[in-house]
């Protein structure tokens, strides 16, 4: 097979990784967190139910994958199989005789974009050629991702909220992009909040959440795993070549990577009343899969009928050895996620990340960045946001929820300037993407609402044909009419950024411009080129894709994403460790006029991830009186861009409407 473009760029890529230095996670940055002293607070139970701790058996990994590897050979469709944990273990993979194995390469779609057509040339991820088997983990942690104890999503689901369009169809041009817009970079193989496949077994060897090798997935063919109506894991199948997306939720395909899927959950599936179907966002059902059960052949599940002679179990770098293992039980010390103890966190219903043995992995602490600012964050401070934060999620109602008026449930992040994570706290059955992509908010609205974004934008290096980062600023600055643009003179949102960030400007309407951080879309759209967002991290993706594709004998991409310099003086910490993202739920923190950190929100609804972070930090203040949201003078609703025939406000948050369950109080928001 020719060898891709993509694959060319490689070497290019990992000198400039390597040249960045390498390191751990967040905590080789600036030293390890020490804990604040522990306070004494009365736990407040906020009316949170932790779900039933279930997990997957050896037994069961093996029925799933008989039943999967039974249908794909009644449609003569030999595929790559991968089951997962909730929390992103993967259990296991199995290579069908004859398939796009794992060492064969598949198509990031084969769609044509802008001109260019076909695997090997590429525009972003678009057309590059990557493993079967990273597929089809990406599909399966998807749907383990995506999903909860009130909601079951797929990788469909995926693909219809992270288009330029929602829903997605050619009759729905000129409608906004979907909620969910650029969350398939998220949960990325370089993330430093992400865990690792340990080889070496013992505690910590099962904790996640883990990291998925191309970020989500909107390709159909990944489904969650449930038992005794607990998400447990996911299973993802990549079987004809091109891992792609759905552009037209109107038709009803018959896919069979999809068919697969859902063969091998049968026992195993979601209860019917929370599947994406029984969901909408603005009026609009949400997809879980075209497939029915009448669809499906006669159920195959003997996997010692099928091991060795349909197929065998295959090792994938990074991921797993070749063998079956159990799955951990989420909110379980071992699983890495579980509830916190009242020395953690005041609010007894809540979760933290664990490291297995017992710590907490991001307990909370002051922030680092003494040596920019002049009055950093406190420990004090940081924990009056968390749970202000975590006191909206209890009485907020859910959007993407069921049963009807379920209470919020997600994950908040909190950092200082320099990005360091200073806090998380999640509810017990938020969605476990939403983890990763709390800190990708709260990281993003500090970064570019910091008065060095410009110039660390700048010195990204560029690598030539894949990315230049540096072309951004310009286009920033140009297109909103401001030459000081990026240098902190404007606090933007996660909202606002997202504004800057959409094929259409404003967002949806066809026949305007791209937003700056945006590509120009001179044909079709595809979520595997959105601009900016990618581009700071093609480089960590391509890294990674060559370690699994070599066996090894590549350097893995280091747990650090992006290439933006170095903070000097830190010991190599970066304020993007696991990349930016582009849509709501996230705002900066000030104390007057001075940038302080950032508040990032993910899980259910981007309106309510709004009003967490917004209303957490400002209630966060009221009780404090040190600290608050951006003064409204510097905030992004302030900034008009003018396109010649139009001028367009930018926006900062957006709260939902009657969005609490204890009060019949509107407009929550307004005013502060």
């Amino acid at each position: 097979m020719r060898k891709p473009m993509f694959t060319t760029a490689i070497s290019a890529a990992a000198l400039i990784l390597t040249s960045c230095g390498g390191g751990g996670g967040s905590n080789d940055f600036g030293g390890t967190p020490s804990p604040a002293p522990a306070p004494t607070p009365t736990p407040t139970p906020t009316g949170f139910v932790a779900p039933a701790q279930r997990s997957l058996t050896v037994a069961d990994v093996q029925t799933i994958i008989a039943q999967a590897a039974g249908e794909a050979q009644a449609r003569n469709l030999p595929s790559v199989i991968a089951v997962v944990d909730r929390v992103g273990n993967v259990l296991a993979v199995f290579d069908m005789n004859g398939s796009n194995s794992g060492s064969s390469e598949i198509a990031v779609s084969s769609r044509q974009i802008g001109g260019v057509a076909g695997p090997g040339n590429t525009v972003g991820l678009q057309g590059a050629m990557v493993p079967a088997s990273t597929a089809a983990i990406a599909k399966a942690i998807t749907g383990a991702y995506l999903s909860s104890g009130g909601n079951a999503f797929s990788s469909r689901t995926a693909s219809q909220i992270a288009q330029e369009h929602f829903p997605p169809a050619p009759t729905t041009v000129g409608l906004e992009s979907g909620p969910l817009f650029g969350v398939q970079f998220s949960q990325l193989p370089c993330s430093d909040l992400s865990q690792r496949f340990n080889t070496m077994g013992g505690a910590g060897s099962m904790i996640g959440p883990k990291r998925s090798p191309l970020g989500l997935a909107a390709d159909p063919g990944g489904l969650p795993i449930y038992k005794d109506g607990v998400v447990v894991g996911g299973i993802g199948i990549m079987g004809d070549g091109d891992y792609a997306f759905d552009p037209n939720i109107l038709d009803v395909d018959n896919d069979a990577e999809e068919a697969i899927a859902l063969a091998g959950i049968q026992g195993f599936a979601p209860p019917a009343s929370i599947t994406a179907n029984r969901i909408s966002v603005d009026g609009t059902s949400l997809r879980f899969s075209d497939i029915v059960v009448s669809d499906l052949s006669p159920l195959q599940g003997n996997f010692a009928a099928i091991n060795g002679t349909l197929g065998n179990l295959v090792s994938v770098t990074g991921y797993t050895d070749g063998s079956i293992i159990a799955g951990t039980a989420y909110g379980t010390e071992a699983s890495g996620i579980r509830a916190s103890k009242a020395s953690e966190f005041s609010n007894s219903d809540a979760f933290v990340l664990t490291d297995g043995t017992g710590a907490n992995r991001f307990p909370i602490r002051a922030g680092t960045d003494g040596a920019a600012i002049t009055t950093p964050l406190t420990a004090a401070e940081v924990r009056a946001i968390l749970e202000e934060a975590f006191i909206i999620f209890s009485r907020a109602r859910a959007q993407i929820r069921q049963p009807l008026d379920s209470r919020m449930q997600a994950t908040v992040s909190v950092v200082d300037t320099y990005g360091q994570i200073l806090g998380i706290v999640r509810t017990p059955d938020g969605p476990i993407f939403g983890t990763d992509v709390s800190l990708q908010k709260a990281r993003t609205a500090a970064f570019f609402s910091n008065a060095a974004a410009a110039q660390q934008l700048l010195n990204t290096p560029v690598v030539p044909g894949i990315t230049n980062v540096p072309a951004y600023v310009q286009r920033v600055r140009t297109f909103l009419g401001d030459p000081n643009a990026l240098t902190g003179t404007v606090a933007f949102a996660d909202r606002s950024g997202g504004n800057l960030s959409r094929p259409y400007f404003p967002d949806g309407e066809v026949g305007r411009p791209p937003g700056p951080l945006s590509v120009a879309q001179s044909s079709q759209f595809s979520p595997f080129a959105v601009g900016l967002q990618l581009d700071l991290v093609v480089p960590n993706i391509g890294a990674h894709l060559e370690f699994v594709r070599s066996n090894g004998a590549s350097a893995d991409t280091p747990q650090r994403c992006t290439q933006v310099p170095a903070i000097a003086g830190t010991g190599g910490q970066v304020r993007l460790a696991n990349g930016i993202q582009i849509f709501p739920g996230s705002v900066p923190i000030y104390r007057g006029d001075k940038l302080i950190g950032g508040i990032g929100v993910s899980g259910d609804g981007i309106d309510q991830d709004d009003m967490a972070s917004f209303l957490g930090l400002h209630n966060a203040g009221v009780r404090l009186g040190s600290i608050g949201n951006a003064p409204k003078a510097i905030r992004a609703d302030n900034v008009v861009v003018n396109l010649g025939n139009a001028n367009v406000r930018l926006r900062y948050v957006n709260c939902p409407f009657a969005p609490f369950l204890d009060t019949n109080a509107q407009n929550v928001c307004e005013g502060l």
